[in-house]
């Protein structure tokens, strides 16, 4: 079923209009320039320091990966061990949600005391942030595979690895990645966090450095860098979901255009 033109051309409007909106206010100095810059101003700071993003950029966009990539193992191998194991569930879950009560600007001592000021803190700190939504979406995914199917498979002499191989991870895909495109955007917010823990380069210290020498402009286009890294690694993954998962869309679209309701 094709999605309605208005699903694309609506934000895209309200985008213009508070564009619009902002060059007005800044032009008749409505604002103080360094209250809010112009979008002329932070358009002048990509096109005169294009290199200083970059070299900000590419810090960032390493530990962002990188920690994605670590979390999404660590988070598939929690998941499978709690769902394989209720006594590992009762001795991982609460950790699990305990991680995410603890905010990491209480912890940044210890952070900087295990790591110091290199690249591991900062992945420490997306891997932190990045794990919980992998994990427990995977292990959501789990536990809702139905068990009709499951004592079907059994009924037929499978065995638990081709249970796991032909039913439970396909069926628990989707779940799996609608956590990680949760991971995706959380990743660089993660990076830029570790970032201002210290260092020498980053989105963050751009951030950081720009903040406190009064230079709004590019804190502008640091956080319109910061944007579109989420955006782009948000992207990847919503793209890598749609190639493996192209059975399951398939479906959800042949329900919506009969107007029945999915079975599991």
């Amino acid at each position: 079923m094709k999605k309605p033109l208005s699903q694309y051309y609506l934000p895209l409007f309200f985008l213009v209009l508070l564009i619009i909106v902002w060059q007005w206010l800044s032009a008749r100095t409505i604002v103080a320039f360094w209250i809010l810059p112009s979008p002329l101003d932070v358009i002048k700071v990509f096109q005169e320091f294009p290199q200083l993003i970059w070299s900000h950029c590419l810090p960032t966009l390493v530990e962002s990966v990188g920690g994605l990539l670590l979390a999404t193992v660590l988070g598939v191998m929690a998941a499978m061990a709690m769902h394989s194991s209720k006594f590992v569930k009762q001795i991982l879950y609460p950790y699990l949600v305990v991680s995410q009560t603890v905010p990491i600007i209480a912890i940044a001592p210890l952070i900087i005391l295990w790591f110091g000021y290199g690249i591991s803190a900062k992945v420490f700190v997306v891997v932190l942030v990045c794990f919980f939504p992998i994990a427990l979406g995977l292990f959501d995914g789990l536990r809702q595979v139905s068990a009709e199917q499951i004592r079907l498979l059994r009924s037929m002499g499978a065995s638990q690895w081709k249970i796991y191989r032909l039913l439970k991870l396909p069926a628990s895909l989707p779940a799996f990645f609608t956590g990680l495109k949760l991971a995706a955007t959380y990743s660089v917010m993660g990076a830029v966090i570790g970032e201002w823990l210290g260092g020498n380069a980053g989105l963050g210290i751009y951030l950081t450095r720009s903040t406190k020498s009064f230079r709004t402009a590019h804190v502008f286009a640091a956080i319109l860098t910061i944007v579109a890294l989420s955006l782009l690694l948000f992207g990847i993954v919503s793209l890598l979901d749609r190639l493996l998962l192209a059975w399951h869309y398939k479906k959800l679209d042949e329900y919506e255009d009969t107007g029945s309701r999915p079975r599991r």
